[in-house]
């Protein structure tokens, strides 16, 4: 299955469909593997400050001190 692009001439208000070329076929895949390299580290660095926010709590609960870590999640 090929992959394709739409082209529109602003000027003339033509819209063209145009088989992508083997460089941007390649470009669209390390694209998407990038966001995917991207998204999973962005969900990853929530659940960590989740984890110290949870961790906070139950320490603030208890009583007990805080690392600076826990401190600054609940700050910022």
């Amino acid at each position: 299955m090929t992959q394709h692009k739409l082209v529109v001439d602003c000027s003339t208000g033509v819209a063209t469909e145009v088989e992508l070329t083997a460089e941007e076929i390649a470009q669209r895949e390390a694209d998407a593997v990038a966001y995917a390299v991207a998204k999973a580290a962005e969900e990853e660095a929530a659940a960590a400050k989740a984890a110290l926010k949870a961790s906070a709590k139950a320490k603030l609960i208890a009583g007990q001190p805080l690392t600076a870590e826990e401190a600054d999640v609940l700050v910022l």
